[in-house]
C-alpha cells in the first residue's frame, strides 16, 4: 500500500509540474510572437509534447490558440482570420493563415453557461 501511495503522488506531481511548463511555454510564445513567430510556433511544440508526455489536458484557452494541423501559434489578424457564423449552428471559425486549416467551435452552449452563472 506505502509503494502504490508513493507512485500515486509522483504522478500528480509530474502532472503539475507539466501543467505548469504547458502554460509557461503558451505564455512564452504569446509573448514572443511579434518579435519571433518562428521561436513562438517551436515553444507551441514543445508544450504539445510535454503535455502529450505527461498525459494531461489542455486548458481550452490554450487549445484554441494554435493550429491543429501545423501546430503554429495562432494570433487574430496576423496568421489567423477569425469569424463568426450562426447557420446552421452558432459556432465561431478560425482559419489557419499559414496552412489554410479551418477550426470550427461551437459557442452557444458557453453562451448559456454564462447566462446561468449571472442568473445566480
Amino acid at each position: 500500500m506505502g509503494k502504490k501511495f508513493l507512485r500515486k503522488k509522483e504522478q500528480r506531481e509530474k502532472r503539475r509540474i507539466a501543467k505548469e511548463r504547458v502554460e509557461t511555454l503558451f505564455t512564452l510564445a504569446e509573448r514572443v510572437f511579434p518579435y519571433s513567430p518562428e521561436l513562438a510556433n517551436r515553444y507551441v511544440e514543445i508544450a504539445l509534447a510535454v503535455q502529450q508526455k505527461a498525459k494531461i489536458r489542455l486548458p481550452r484557452k490554450w487549445k484554441r490558440r494554435y493550429c491543429k494541423r501545423c501546430h503554429s501559434f495562432l494570433v487574430p489578424g496576423k496568421n489567423a482570420r477569425v469569424r463568426l457564423r450562426s447557420r446552421p449552428y452558432p459556432h465561431v471559425v478560425i482559419k489557419c493563415l499559414n496552412c489554410g486549416h479551418i477550426m470550427r467551435y461551437p459557442y452557444l452552449r458557453e453562451k448559456k453557461a454564462g447566462r446561468k452563472g449571472e442568473a445566480a
